[in-house]
């Protein structure tokens, strides 16, 4: 992988429409001229307007990672108004398509001069066609969708039409994560981010992920009043994969006791675990599945809840049951099937497992080499992986090397000892060396740290 170099040049992007990866060139930086507006932008005003406006803790957290402001992205690139450039292996895993794809950007820019919210009143096109693109792409029975503006949206869709059909009980994992919004947070399994609101949802319970036996206890020999909801590999607890097979006994399960079965793929489906989604990689077909982050295309924000016709059997008898001003907005729906479009056009799928691969051997070996006595595991897959530090200090004190080497990765919400990547599937072969021997330089210069104490004293 080389020595490693803290300002490395970036490849030119490739011309529109030249394959995988294709971008547009970099929007303008800080003192551009922007539609005929001149932008200038600092980063001590943009601070201080969080602060003032947004979060005071965000603001301070912005600062803490350099105050650099991002102010356009193509690609896998984000260029900050100071004019530098950033490789993007962060994301929250939106990404996959890399950002401003041109064929997402095209057909967006389409549907914002023709149609860009609807009346609502009207059937409307683009929401029928991307309601197609999605169902034609998830597992076999998923064919109703009702669409939202974000993951969590999608989570309260699928708790309430579990509802609809008396199931109540609602039994998910602990360090699950479903999102903030009140039930959403409800099941999401970390009460930090719970507690400051109880009560929540009645009828909650969380069993350890990947424990089938303690599932089969919560459950019980009647599951017709539960619904089970899960992740195929949990992304906010620190990339933690269930042991192989657990999605087909989970499914079986509820078969067997009458349970509902919700899959919340928001990180993990269109690709990220290099296949269509982690049902996929198992063959299982559940009740609900919840689409969001890459559906997006990188572009516009918007998720789903994809619904075998029993499961959505309240919504089709009243579409006014449950209903959202934005739901289904047109810009949105363009952004979606374009996004659908790229993934299978330019096998993203297939590429995300093979990038995943050796990106995956390489942080192992890198660790490997140069940190082992931080590192509790390197685990992944596809490309959605987490590097496991024994402390939480190792970890962020990573995170920051990563960001004076220029590449952007995130830290997990629901585990901080663990730092997250989440790179785009359409990463040039220059860009996963450059990734590479960005973690390579970083690795090497926290290697310098001793073991945390607690983990020197449990191998004493």
């Amino acid at each position: 992988m080389g020595t490693t170099t803290h300002a490395p040049t970036p490849p030119a992007a490739p011309a529109a429409g030249a394959g995988v990866g294709a971008t547009p060139a970099a929007a303008p930086g800080a003192g551009a001229v922007v539609g005929g507006v001149r932008e200038e932008v600092s980063g001590r005003e943009v601070a201080a307007q969080y602060k003032a406006h947004l979060s005071r803790g965000r603001g301070k957290l912005g600062e803490m990672f350099g105050g650099h402001v991002e102010v356009s992205s193509a690609g896998c690139r984000v260029r900050t108004a100071d004019g530098q450039e950033f490789l993007n292996a962060g994301g929250y895993g939106v990404f996959l398509t890399g950002a401003c794809h041109p064929r997402v950007v095209a057909a967006v820019e389409h549907q914002i001069r023709t149609l860009p919210l609807s009346t609502r009143l009207l059937l409307e096109p683009s929401a029928a066609r991307a309601a197609a693109a999605l169902a034609g792409v998830s597992p076999a029975g998923l064919e109703r969708v009702h669409f939202t503006g974000s993951g969590a949206e999608a989570v309260e869709t699928a708790l309430k039409l579990a509802r609809s059909l008396g199931h109540r009980r609602v039994i998910a994992t602990q360090g699950g994560y479903h999102g903030k919004t009140l039930g959403a947070l409800s099941v999401t399994g970390k009460p930090l981010y719970q507690d400051p609101f109880r009560p929540l949802l009645p009828l909650v319970s969380h069993v350890p992920f990947g424990d089938l036996a303690a599932l089969v206890a919560e459950i019980g020999d009647d599951g017709s009043d539960a619904v089970v909801i899960l992740e195929p590999v949990q992304g906010e607890a620190g990339v933690v994969i269930p042991p192989d097979g657990h999605l087909r006994d989970v499914q079986e399960l509820c078969r067997t006791t009458g349970a509902l079965f919700v899959l919340d793929e928001i990180q993990t489906g269109m690709g990220r675990l290099g296949a269509w989604w982690g049902a996929d990689r198992e063959r299982v077909s559940p009740d609900i599945l919840l689409a969001g982050k890459s559906l997006s295309g990188g572009v516009i924000p918007v998720a789903a809840a994809i619904a075998t016709p029993r499961a959505f059997a309240a919504f089709d008898r009243d579409p006014f049951i449950h209903t959202s001003t934005f739901s289904a907005a047109p810009v949105a729906m363009a952004a979606a099937t374009a996004a659908i479009e790229v993934i299978r056009d330019e096998d993203l799928t297939g590429r995300a497992a093979r990038l995943g691969d050796v990106l995956l051997d390489r942080l192992r070996a890198t660790v490997a080499e140069h940190c082992p006595h931080l590192v509790r595991e390197v685990r992944g897959v596809g490309l959605l992986m987490g590097v496991e530090f024994h402390d939480a200090g190792s970890a962020g004190e990573f995170l920051l090397a990563l960001l004076d080497r220029h590449v952007i990765v995130n830290h997990s919400l629901n585990a901080h000892t663990v730092v997250r990547f989440t790179p785009p599937a359409v990463l040039s072969d220059a860009e996963v060396d450059e990734l590479s021997e960005a973690v390579r330089g970083a690795a090497r210069e926290i290697g310098r740290r001793p073991a945390p104490a607690a983990h020197t004293r449990g191998n004493s």
